[in-house]
C-alpha cells in the first residue's frame, strides 16, 4: 500500500464505519448491529439507498432500494464482494461462497421493483437491465470510497448472476471481476435449448421415460387430480384467480422435469410413482417438487411479476417440452411469461438485448467466471467466454441449481480458486496450501420466492 493509500486507511479507521455511512447522501442506515458482543470483528448493516427511477431523468420519481453490508474488523485490504440479488433480498446476515472463501465483506442488494424496493409509480417501462445496472454502478460510486482498499468483485446466482453480468456490461470497470452461478443467457422469448436438453439430461433414459410417463398419466386423469389441487389450496388459503385450478394444474405437469432437474437429479429417480398409481400420489409427488401453490397461485404470480415482465421484455425464458402431450393439454403454448402477471402492461420482446450481452462477454469480458449444474436445465443457456480474457466456465459432474466451486472436482476446483483469489489481490497459492474449501451450499429459497425452475 501506497503512502496516499495508508493515509486513507487510517482515515477510515479512525472514523467509525456506521457514522461515514450516515454521511452519504440518500443512504439511510435502517440495522446496525454487531454480530459478536465479545470479538467486535463482524458488523452487519440494513441499508436503504435513494435511487432515481429513471437514471436517464434524475429529477423525476425516486425510490429506495434495500441493502445489506456484512463488514469486517480485520488487517489489510479486505475483497468486497457486490452480490446482486435477482429478486428479493432477506435482512439476515448471509454470505455468498465467494464472501467465505475471501473472507469478505458483503454489500447485497435487492433487485428493483422487487422487496421493498420498488417505485411508488410502479412503472414497468423503468424495469430494464440497463436501468438495473445503473442502480449498481450508483451503488459502487456511493460506497467504495468507506469500505477501504480492498478489490472488488461481484457475484450472484442464475438472475443475480444475470444481474452482475449486466453491470459488467453497461459497466466493466466497476469491480474487478465477477463469479456468476447457474446463470443463463437465454436467446429469445422460448428458447428451444431446454427441450433438447431435456432430451439427454441424466444418466438414465428409464428415468427420463417415467417423468414424461407421470406427465401424461397427470393430464390424462386431470379430473382426478383436480379435487386434490382444490383441496391443498382450501387448506392453504391460496387462491388460483390468475389462471384458474384447471391451468395451473397443466402449467404444473408440463414444467414437473424442469423443477426436478433444476433442484433434484438422478438420485430421485426411484421416488418417481408409477402412471396407475393412486391419484394422491401422482398429485403430491407434481406438488412437491414444483411447490404448486407457490408457484401457480396468485400470491406467487403477483410476486414474481417482474420476474415475468422481463422475461417478456428482455432476458428471455424457456420453452416447456409439449411435444410428448400431445392432445393433452388444454393450453397449448400458453405457459409464457407475456401472459403472467403484470397483466394488461404491454410487453415488447427486445430480441437483441441477450445477443449483445452475450457478445460481449465472449469477446470482451474480461475476468469472468461462470459456473453451472450438468443436470441442470438452465446449463443448456450457458455463457461463452474465453481464456484470452482471463475468463472461465466450469460445470458441475451431475450438479444441478445449487451447483458451487466447492463441488468442482480436481484440478478445476483449484484453478478456479486460484483465479478468484488472484482477482481478488489476495496470494492464489492460499487457494491450494492451507485453505479448508467449505462444504457447498444446500440450495434455499432465501434469495427469491421464485418458482424453482426459473432464475434465482
Amino acid at each position: 500500500m501506497g503512502q496516499a493509500g495508508a493515509a486513507r486507511a487510517s482515515a477510515l479507521e479512525s472514523e467509525d464505519l456506521g457514522e461515514r455511512l450516515r454521511a452519504v447522501p440518500g443512504l439511510t442506515v435502517l440495522l446496525d448491529v454487531w454480530l459478536s458482543d465479545t470479538t467486535k470483528d463482524t458488523r452487519f448493516f440494513i441499508l436503504d439507498y435513494e435511487q432515481p427511477t429513471d437514471h436517464q431523468h434524475l429529477e423525476g420519481e425516486r425510490f429506495r432500494q434495500r441493502m445489506t453490508l456484512l463488514y469486517r474488523y480485520k488487517p489489510g485490504p479486505t475483497p468486497v464482494v457486490l452480490n446482486t440479488l435477482g429478486y428479493g433480498l432477506t435482512p439476515t446476515p448471509a454470505q455468498s461462497e465467494p464472501t467465505r472463501l475471501l473472507t469478505a465483506h458483503e454489500l447485497r442488494v435487492e433487485h428493483r421493483f422487487f422487496g421493498t424496493s420498488r417505485p411508488a409509480s410502479l412503472d414497468w417501462k423503468r424495469l430494464t437491465i440497463e436501468q438495473a445496472a445503473a442502480d449498481h454502478h450508483r451503488i459502487v460510486q456511493a460506497l467504495r470510497p468507506l469500505l477501504g482498499d480492498g478489490r472488488w468483485l461481484s457475484t450472484g446466482n442464475s438472475k443475480g448472476g444475470q444481474a452482475a453480468t449486466y453491470h459488467r456490461y453497461f459497466y466493466p470497470d466497476d469491480v474487478e471481476a465477477t463469479v456468476a452461478y447457474v446463470t443463463p443467457n437465454v436467446r429469445g422469448e422460448t428458447d428451444v435449448r431446454a427441450v433438447r436438453f431435456l432430451e439427454t439430461v441424466g444418466t438414465d433414459a428409464d428415468c427420463r421415460e417415467r417423468l414424461e410417463s407421470i406427465q401424461r398419466a397427470a393430464l390424462t386423469r386431470r379430473e382426478e387430480l383436480l379435487p386434490l389441487a382444490a383441496g391443498v389450496a382450501a387448506s392453504t388459503g391460496a387462491t388460483f384467480n390468475v389462471l384458474g385450478l384447471d391451468r395451473a394444474l397443466e402449467f404444473s405437469v408440463l414444467e414437473l422435469p424442469y423443477y426436478f432437474w433444476q433442484l433434484g437429479g438422478q438420485t430421485l429417480c426411484p421416488t418417481i410413482p408409477a402412471p396407475g398409481a393412486p391419484a394422491s400420489a401422482l398429485f403430491d409427488f407434481i406438488q412437491r417438487h414444483t411447490y404448486f401453490t407457490g408457484s401457480f397461485g396468485d400470491a406467487g404470480l403477483q410476486s414474481l411479476a417482474p420476474y415475468y415482465y422481463q422475461a417478456a421484455t428482455q432476458i428471455g425464458a424457456l420453452r416447456y417440452a409439449e411435444h410428448h402431450l400431445h392432445g393433452l393439454l388444454r393450453y397449448p403454448r400458453q405457459d409464457l411469461p407475456a401472459h403472467l402477471p403484470p397483466l394488461g402492461v404491454q410487453k415488447r420482446f427486445d430480441v437483441t438485448a441477450m445477443l449483445r450481452v452475450g457478445h460481449w462477454v465472449r469477446n470482451s469480458g474480461q475476468r469472468m467466471l461462470f459456473l453451472y449444474g450438468e443436470d441442470d436445465p438452465w446449463s443448456s443457456v450457458p455463457f461463452e467466454v474465453r481464456e484470452s480474457n482471463d475468463s472461465l466456465r466450469f460445470v458441475v459432474p451431475r450438479g444441478n441449481h445449487g451447483a458451487r466451486l466447492a463441488q468442482l472436482p480436481e484440478p478445476e476446483r483449484t484453478a478456479a480458486l486460484e483465479h478468484l483469489f488472484q482477482w481478488a489481490g489476495l496470494e492464489p497459492s492460499a487457494a491450494r496450501h492451507g485453505l479448508r474449501v467449505p462444504e457447498a451450499d444446500t440450495w434455499s429459497w432465501e434469495d427469491s420466492l421464485e418458482p424453482a425452475h426459473r432464475p434465482l
